[in-house]
């Protein structure tokens, strides 16, 4: 295996805790099966990932509305209630952040995929997000993970060679999608198994 200098974080799930839940559970009174179905079936994560590659907030809001106009309201809290969405910072997985950046062994990036509307709030929210030597947002790159172009621009843009970086993401479809094009991957499951999971790539915390 090639020596890894360069580790890539995926942000949410894996260092932020983002989760919908957060708001219709209160908007359907606890109700878990009500918010699990209008999340499978309204307020999709398909729908959501739209806006992730660059899709507007606002006009992804009327489309839906136009489609379930019966839910205008809760869809209309989506991303009005967005900020609500974020339950805080994974503390595990950012101690191992500050570590590896602390130790100027390697570069350190993020790839997300995010709405760039509304990353500048978790920017402001969360510091660790200013220790990354670079960040790559999907929503300003209008793509998204796992489309091939995602990761192709991150190793150019910041002049990483795929085989020597690890991509460190909760969803496995995203993992999968990196090794096509040679990059290493970690499937994020908890920061517990993560320090492991980087032993196996001779990264030691």
């Amino acid at each position: 295996m090639s020596k890894i200098d360069t580790i890539i974080f995926d942000l949410g799930g894996v260092l932020i805790d983002w989760n919908p839940e957060y708001v219709f559970l209160d908007v359907f009174n606890g109700d878990q099966e009500k918010t699990r179905w209008f999340l499978d079936h309204i307020c999709t994560s398909d729908w959501n990932e739209n806006q992730d590659a660059g899709y507007p907030l606002v006009q992804a809001t009327e489309d839906r509305v136009k489609l379930f106009p019966e839910y205008e309201k809760e869809i209309r809290l989506f991303y009005g209630n967005w900020e609500m969405m974020l339950g805080g910072a994974i503390k595990g997985t950012v101690d191992i952040l500050k570590k590896l950046i602390d130790s100027k062994t390697y570069k350190v990036v993020a790839l997300t995929n995010w709405s760039a509307e509304t990353f500048p709030i978790a920017q402001e929210k969360f510091e660790f997000l200013q220790w990354f030597d670079a960040i790559l947002v999907s929503g300003e790159e209008n793509t998204r993970k796992p489309f091939k172009d995602i990761y192709e621009l991150t190793l150019n843009r910041f002049n990483i060679k795929a085989e020597n970086a690890v991509f460190i993401d909760d969803n496995l479809r995203n993992i999968e999608a990196a090794k096509k094009i040679g990059i290493h991957g970690i499937h994020f499951t908890s920061s517990e198994k993560l320090v492991k999971q980087l032993e196996n790539f001779n990264i030691k915390l």
